[in-house]
């Protein structure tokens, strides 16, 4: 647990942030409340005492130092993280503690992919992107998938969301993706990513009970394809959402969760099927749950226990996939999440991805 360690959030008055403060209370994590807006701080403070705010902007390094002061480990809620990221991440690395975020942004993750392995794998510090529903859970699942496979043919992530009730950041964090990738859709095929401006198809996709079959929207990308393949030797990684969910996040008057228990919690809930193919075999995991803001808590502090207690695989930037030990991770989320692991391998390829693709 996390003895009085203090823990920085920054956007800790967003949607996503209360719920990983929450987290790190109970864990007994001291969090420091940071972010942009001091007025939203100094509210937040007022409903859970004997907490302090730092107030830091990204463009003030020296209020980020500030905020990060004591800290040993930092988790970054605050979107658009194409904004946020790099900078709270350069704090970090000068501040020498670990970095978390929870950013669904596939330009983002790629970003910081890219521009910090190299600084901070030099430092021997600790980086993880996506720690959260859309990055971090489907990555840990393929992974534990795949088991002692070394390479595998194609990843396919399914999203089962009864209902999906964006948060402004979601929005927000949608609309600078969108303006990145000029309107286009990003897709993972042949080891790369590349963009198409074709219409994404609808498919049927055989969840398992309860959920069952459900048409889903192909193709639609999420952080998933930067997470997987960074660490994992698959050349395809596809994700599929249902279409209510997606209807639900592109309608412009969708209103935002509503809390329907003690906890904050919506009424949504979630399940994740996650098929890996290699040569004829396929291996599935499931995990299912409620709603997908408040189970990116629980994820992201357990990955900061993690990484604090030395339960880590590697240093650098890396995913959740390959800096934890995936089955371990994902056996430890039980009180947020039911997860079905596969023991063996399932059966021949036809019985279930070739029925959704209709080969």
């Amino acid at each position: 647990m996390g003895s009085g360690q203090l823990v920085t959030v920054y956007g800790a008055y967003g949607h996503t942030g209360r719920f990983v403060v929450a987290e790190l209370r109970r864990r007994g994590f001291v969090p420091v409340l940071s972010g942009r807006d001091a007025g939203k701080l100094q509210a937040l403070v007022a409903s859970c005492p004997g907490l302090e705010a730092r107030p830091a902007s990204v463009d003030d390094p020296a209020a980020l130092d500030r905020a990060l002061t004591g800290a040993t480990a930092v988790i970054n809620c605050a979107g658009p993280f194409a904004t946020t990221a790099a900078p709270v991440i350069e704090a970090a690395l000068r501040a020498g503690i670990p970095y978390v975020d929870v950013a669904a942004e596939i330009e983002a993750n790629v970003d910081t992919f890219a521009h910090f392995a190299d600084p901070a794998r030099a430092a021997g510090a600790v980086i993880v992107p996506a720690m959260a529903f859309f990055g971090a859970l489907g990555d840990l699942l393929a992974t534990a998938a795949m088991g002692e496979w070394t390479a595998a043919d194609e990843a396919h992530i399914a999203y089962g969301l009864n209902s999906w009730q964006p948060t402004g950041g979601t929005r927000a964090a949608g609309a600078v993706s969108r303006q990145r990738r000029g309107g286009a859709r990003v897709v993972y095929r042949n080891g790369r990513l590349d963009h198409r401006h074709d219409e994404a198809q609808t498919l049927k996709w055989p969840f398992p009970d309860p959920l069952g079959s459900r048409e889903v929207i192909g193709e639609f990308t999420m952080a998933d394809v930067v997470t997987v393949p960074s660490h994992l030797s698959v050349p395809e990684v596809r994700t599929y959402m249902t279409v209510e969910a997606a209807r639900d996040l592109s309608a412009p008057d969708t209103p935002a969760p509503t809390a329907v228990d003690e906890d904050g919690r919506s009424a949504q809930t979630f399940l994740v099927d996650v098929v890996v193919r290699s040569g004829g075999t396929e291996r599935r995991a499931v995990a299912t749950g409620q709603d997908i803001y408040a189970v990116t808590a629980p994820l992201a502090v357990e990955a900061v226990d993690r990484i604090l207690t030395g339960r880590t695989r590697t240093v650098g930037v890396a995913s959740a996939g390959e800096i934890f030990d995936a089955s371990d991770f994902l056996r430890a989320m039980s009180p947020h999440l039911t997860v079905e692991l596969p023991s063996a391998a399932v059966g021949p390829v036809g019985r279930h991805l070739d029925a959704v693709e209709g080969r």
